[in-house]
């Protein structure tokens, strides 16, 4: 037992959060794929604010959240409800490609160990699919 009272076997394994090295990793990926997002044609007007910081502070704070660390975004916004805050925008296949496109770039430039960058994409795959809300792209 633990000075806690817990045996060493019901502590959590160390988070994702913490082993990519928290806040400041997931502040740099998030300014990345702005940076990307910012000069796209296709996603920029996605961005009804002026400023991307708005979007890019609400991000990180979910990312970090899920991932395991502090839950600010939820204190702030609530459950995170993804396809509803979504809904207003159209995201078709191009758009989720785009958005991904930026996304890898920015996860690339993390350089991290491949097991967490893996883990890290494969979520944000998932994520960019399951935010599609048009299922034919018009012609």
């Amino acid at each position: 037992m633990n000075p806690a009272g817990e045996s060493e076997r019901s502590r959590p394994s160390q988070t994702l959060f913490d082993a990519i090295g928290g806040e400041p990793t997931f502040r740099k990926l998030v300014d990345e794929f702005y940076a990307g997002v910012a000069a796209d044609p296709l996603l920029r007007p996605m961005y009804p604010e002026e400023d991307l910081g708005p979007a890019a502070d609400r991000l990180t704070l979910f990312l970090i959240q899920y991932w395991g660390g502090p839950n600010t975004y939820s204190a702030q916004r609530g459950h995170p409800r993804l396809r509803m805050r979504h809904a207003p925008f159209r995201v078709g296949v191009a758009e989720r490609d785009a958005w991904l496109r930026h996304m890898r770039r920015a996860v690339d430039r993390l350089d991290l160990p491949a097991e967490h960058a893996t883990a890290l994409w494969d979520y944000l795959e998932r994520a960019a699919y399951f935010m599609v809300n048009v299922m034919e792209d018009p012609v």
